[in-house]
C-alpha cells in the first residue's frame, strides 16, 4: 500500500497558516489543518517551529514529506513568513501578495520566482478567510536547501535558476518512480479509456500544465512520468485509438531512438539520437561533432536554431517518435494505434507537431481549437 504525501504548495502554505495563527495569538500550534482544494479535501500538517519576528510579522517552518514518493525534497525545511499590513483593498486576491525568498527559483522566462498556480491557490484560499477586512498579507516563501537541491534536478532546462520551483497541480505527491505508482497510473488510464478513444500523455508537470494552457481537454490528460512503454502498451489493451504524446524533447526523443523507459538511470542516448537524427539528413560532419559534444539536449537545440535546420531536424525526430512507438504497441499487443507528437522546449515552447498529432489535435481540444 502507497504511502501518500504532500507536495511542496503544501507544506509552503501550512508553514503560512501557522505564521499568521501565531500574529491571531495562537501559541503552542503542533499542526494546521488545511484545505487542499485538488483533491477536495483536508490534511492535517505538522508544524515544526513557529515565532513572531515582531507585532506584525511571524515565521514558520514545515518540514517535507512526500510519502512513498523518491523525491529530493524529503525532510527539506520550508519556511514561510508573514508580514500583515493595514489596507483598504477589499478583494481577497490582491490583499495577499506571495513572494520567493532565498532557495526559490527564478524563472528566467519572465524573471518571477517559480511559484505556480497551484501554490499561490492554496496559500491565498488558506490565508484569506483568516484576514480582517483591512489587512494585507506578504508571504514570503524560503527553502534554505533549495539552491543546494536544484543542482541535482533538470529546473535548469526549463529556466528555472538558482533554487528549486512550487510546481504541481494537486496536494497529493504521487511517488512516480515506484512500481506502484504504475499500477494507479494503469487505473486512471483505464478510468478514461471508458470515456474517451483518444487520449494525451504527459510525463512530467510541464507537459501536464502547458497542455492544460494550451486547451488540450484535462479529461483525455494522463501523467505517464518515466512509464511510457507500460502506458501505450496499456492503452491499446484497453482499446483506445489514438495518443497523443506531449512533453519535453529531452525526454521524448529518447522514444526515437527506441527508449521506453525515460529514466535517466536507465537509458540515456538522447546526444547520441540527434547526432544520428541529423546525420541521417545530411548535415555537415563539423554541426554533427558540435551536435555530440553539446553539454544538454537544449544547448544542441539552441545550436540547431542558429544554423536554421531545427525544422527539418525536428520533423524527422517527432515522424521517428511516432512510427517507433506504433511499432513498440504493436509488437508487445498486436494492436494499431495512431500515435502523434508534440515537443516543447525550456521556454514552454512548441518546437514541432509531428503530422499526426496535428490530425488528432482537433478531437483533443476544447472547441476544436489548433495548436
Amino acid at each position: 500500500m502507497l504511502n501518500k504525501g504532500y507536495t511542496l504548495p503544501v507544506f509552503a502554505a501550512a508553514s503560512a497558516t501557522a505564521a499568521l495563527l501565531k500574529l491571531r495569538g495562537q501559541n503552542d500550534l503542533i499542526s494546521v489543518s488545511l484545505n487542499l482544494i485538488n483533491p477536495p479535501e483536508t490534511a492535517q500538517i505538522d508544524i515544526e517551529q513557529v515565532a513572531k519576528i515582531n507585532d506584525n510579522t511571524a515565521l514558520a517552518i514545515t518540514r517535507s514529506d512526500p510519502g512513498d514518493n523518491l523525491d529530493l525534497t524529503r525532510n527539506t525545511p520550508i519556511w514561510a513568513m508573514v508580514e500583515i499590513l493595514t489596507t483598504k483593498l477589499g478583494n481577497c486576491q490582491d490583499k495577499i501578495i506571495i513572494q520567493g525568498g532565498e532557495g526559490i527559483g527564478l524563472n528566467t522566462n519572465n524573471n518571477q520566482g517559480a511559484i505556480y498556480h497551484y501554490a499561490k491557490q492554496i496559500i491565498t484560499h488558506n490565508l484569506s478567510k483568516l484576514l480582517l477586512e483591512n489587512e494585507q498579507v506578504i508571504v514570503t516563501i524560503i527553502l534554505p536547501e533549495g539552491r543546494q537541491l536544484a543542482l541535482r534536478t533538470s529546473n535548469s532546462a526549463f529556466g528555472i535558476i538558482e533554487g528549486l520551483s512550487l510546481l504541481g497541480i494537486s496536494g497529493i505527491s504521487q511517488p512516480l518512480s515506484s512500481p506502484q505508482q504504475l499500477d494507479l497510473f494503469q487505473h486512471e488510464l483505464t478510468e478514461k479509456a471508458k470515456k474517451y478513444d483518444s487520449l494525451v500523455f504527459c510525463i512530467g508537470e510541464n507537459g501536464l500544465n502547458l497542455a492544460q494552457k494550451m486547451g488540450i481537454n484535462s479529461e483525455q490528460l494522463l501523467k505517464t512520468a518515466n512509464w511510457i512503454g507500460p502506458m501505450l502498451v496499456n492503452a491499446a489493451v484497453n482499446n483506445v485509438k489514438s495518443i497523443l504524446l506531449f512533453g519535453y524533447h529531452g525526454k521524448l526523443i529518447k522514444l526515437a531512438g527506441g527508449i521506453f523507459h525515460t529514466h535517466h538511470h536507465l537509458a540515456d542516448a538522447r546526444l547520441e539520437i540527434l547526432t544520428a537524427i541529423c546525420a541521417s539528413l545530411n548535415l555537415e560532419n563539423s554541426l554533427l561533432q558540435q551536435v555530440f559534444n553539446s553539454p544538454t539536449t537544449e544547448d544542441a537545440l539552441i545550436l540547431l536554431r542558429h544554423h536554421h535546420c531545427v525544422e527539418s531536424v525536428y520533423e524527422a525526430i517527432a515522424s521517428r517518435i511516432d512510427q517507433r512507438s506504433q511499432d513498440y504497441i504493436f509488437n508487445h499487443s498486436q494492436q494499431k494505434i495512431t500515435v502523434g507528437s508534440i515537443l516543447f522546449d525550456r521556454q514552454r515552447k512548441i518546437i514541432i507537431s509531428s503530422n499526426k498529432a496535428q490530425k488528432l489535435l482537433p478531437s483533443l481540444c476544447y472547441n476544436g481549437q489548433n495548436i
